[in-house]
C-alpha cells in the first residue's frame, strides 16, 4: 500500500465528535502527538490505523483515505493563474499549507471562484445581446419573464378586459366602485389609515380581519391602483398560480416577487384599458403627462402600461423603461426592445436619466449608442414617491424610457430635435461590462477589457492608461 495521508479528512472526523486530539488518540489506541502529526499530514497513516478507524467511528477507510489533494491542489494552482491574482500568486508551499491546514477554506474559495467565473460569463454574454438563463435574484428572474412574454400576457388583458362585466366605472369613480367590490364579492374592507398606524408601509392586507388597510401618504391615483392590485391577487389566484408554473421559476422568493408584477400588470390593463390606451398613445404621441391626466394615473404607471402595449396585430412603440434611485442604482426595470437594460448596480452614467435630478418634472430628451452600434430615443424625468414623516428626504427617483431610434418620429417629445442631425451619447450597460475603454464618466476597469493601462500617458480617466 502506497503512503497514504488523512491530515484533513482526519481533522473533519474529530471536530464532527466534538473529540480532543487526546481525546481521540486513546479511542484509537495511539498518541496524541502522533493523531497530530497524522493531521498535519507529516505522518502517513497505516493499515493498522485505518482499520481502527473503521471498528471505532465506523468510517469506511476508503472513504478517509480517498486520495483528491492531488486534484484539489491542480484546482487550487489553475485558479491561482486567473489576471486577478496576478498582483502577489502565493508559491506551491503556501497553496500545499493551505490545503493541509485549511481545507474547508480551500474548497470555499473554489467554489466562490467558480462562481466569479461563471458571472463573468454570464455578463459577457449580456454584453453580446444574450438573457442568461440563470437568474442571480429574484428580479432577474422576474425580469426575464417578462422579457420572454415580450412583456405581454394575453391572460392578463383578457381578465382586465372583462373586469368591469362591460360596465366601467366613471373614472373619477373607480376608487368608490372599487371599495364596493372589494366587500361585496370579495368580502373584504378597505380602511384609510393614518401615517403612524403604517408607519413602514403604503398599504396592508390583514387576511384574518379580511381588511385593506391604506396609507394616507398615498395620492388618490395610488390608493385606487392598489386596490385593483388586491382585487388581482384575490380574485385571479389560479391564473396567477398558472402562469407562475409555466414561468419555471420556483424558488420562493422569485414566486413572491412574481405574482406581485403579475398583479400590478393586471391592475395597470384594468385601468388603463388596452385599445383606448393604444390609440390615446398614438393621439398625443406618447403624451405621459397628458395620458397620465386622461386615466387618472401617475406617470410611471403610464410608462408601465406603454411597455406592455405587444399584442399582435395591435403593436404600441416598443419600449424599455429604466428607474433608478438618487444613488444611480437600478430599482425598476422593463424591456420590449433590444436595448440591453443594467441587470445589477447602476446604469451608464452618460445616460440623462441622472441628469433629471437637477430638473425635477421636466422631460429630458436624448439619443444614444450603444457599443453593437444599436441607437435609441429616450427621454428621462423625476417622479416623487410618497413620504412619511416632515423629517424625512425626498423620496425622488427618476424614470427612463426608450425606443428604437426608428420610431423616434412617433414620440412627440423628439420633435424638439432634429433626427436627420442627432447626436448620439455613446453609452454602455454599466460600467463594469462596457468595451468602451476611453469613457469619461468610467468608473470601474471593465471586466472584457484585458488591456492593461500605459504608464506613461494619462487618458481622460484611471481606467485609460
Amino acid at each position: 500500500m502506497q503512503k497514504t495521508f488523512i491530515g484533513p479528512h482526519l481533522r473533519r472526523l474529530r471536530l464532527e465528535r466534538g473529540q480532543t486530539q487526546g481525546a481521540m488518540a486513546r479511542a484509537l489506541g495511539i498518541s496524541a502527538p502522533y493523531v497530530n502529526l497524522l493531521e498535519n499530514n507529516e505522518r502517513s497513516v497505516s493499515v493498522t490505523v485505518l482499520l481502527r478507524l473503521f471498528e471505532t467511528y465506523g468510517v469506511d477507510w476508503r472513504d478517509i483515505a480517498e486520495d483528491d489533494g492531488a486534484a484539489k491542489l491542480s484546482d487550487l494552482r489553475a485558479a491561482m493563474q486567473d489576471p486577478i491574482f496576478a498582483g502577489g500568486r502565493p508559491d506551491l508551499t503556501q497553496l500545499r499549507a493551505a490545503q493541509v491546514h485549511s481545507p474547508d477554506l480551500v474548497a470555499a474559495f473554489l467554489a466562490l471562484h467558480r462562481a466569479y467565473q461563471a458571472t463573468t460569463d454570464q455578463l459577457l454574454s449580456l454584453a453580446e445581446g444574450e438573457v442568461p438563463q440563470l437568474a442571480a435574484s429574484p428580479e432577474s428572474a422576474v425580469h426575464n419573464v417578462f422579457r420572454r412574454n415580450r412583456n405581454h400576457f394575453r391572460e392578463l388583458e383578457d381578465a382586465a378586459a372583462a373586469f368591469w362585466n362591460g360596465t366601467p366605472p366613471e373614472r373619477d369613480e373607480v376608487y368608490v366602485a372599487m371599495k364596493a367590490r372589494l366587500r361585496d364579492r370579495d368580502g373584504v374592507r378597505v380602511r384609510l389609515g393614518p401615517v403612524e398606524e403604517l408607519p413602514d408601509a403604503l398599504r396592508s392586507y390583514d387576511e384574518g380581519k379580511r381588511e385593506i388597510l391604506l396609507s394616507e401618504a398615498l395620492d388618490h391615483p395610488n390608493r385606487v391602483f392598489q386596490l385593483v392590485h388586491m382585487a388581482g391577487l384575490l380574485e385571479l389566484r389560479a391564473l396567477l398560480d398558472t402562469l407562475i408554473t409555466r414561468s419555471g421559476i420556483s424558488d420562493p422568493r422569485g414566486v413572491a416577487r412574481l405574482r406581485v408584477e403579475l398583479a400590478n400588470y393586471f391592475a395597470a390593463a384594468v385601468l388603463m384599458p388596452y385599445e383606448s390606451f393604444l390609440a390615446q398613445a398614438r393621439a398625443t404621441k406618447y403624451d405621459f403627462d397628458h395620458i397620465a391626466t386622461r386615466f387618472g394615473v401617475s406617470f410611471e404607471q403610464a410608462c408601465h402600461r406603454a411597455t406592455t402595449l405587444q399584442r399582435d396585430g395591435a403593436q404600441g412603440v416598443p419600449f424599455f423603461f429604466l428607474r433608478i434611485d438618487k444613488g444611480g442604482n437600478v430599482t425598476k426595470r422593463f424591456n420590449a426592445t433590444g436595448f440591453h437594460l443594467a441587470e445589477y448596480g447602476g446604469a451608464c452614467p452618460r445616460l440623462d436619466v441622472h441628469t433629471s435630478f437637477r430638473m425635477p418634472g421636466r422631460i429630458v430628451p436624448q439619443f444614444v449608442e450603444m457599443p453593437d452600434r444599436s441607437q435609441f430615443f429616450v427621454i428621462s424625468r423625476t417622479v416623487d414617491r410618497p413620504t412619511w414623516a416632515r423629517h424625512a428626504q425626498d423620496n425622488r427617483l427618476a424614470v427612463a424610457m426608450g425606443c428604437p431610434i426608428e420610431h423616434a418620429p412617433e414620440i412627440g417629445y423628439a420633435e424638439t430635435l432634429k433626427l436627420t442631425d442627432a447626436r448620439m451619447t455613446p453609452i454602455g450597460i454599466n460600467c463594469r461590462i462596457c468595451p468602451r475603454s476611453n469613457c469619461d464618466q468610467r468608473a470601474h476597469h471593465a471586466a472584457i477589457l484585458s488591456q492593461p493601462i500605459d504608464e506613461r500617458r494619462r487618458g481622460v480617466t484611471r481606467y485609460d492608461g
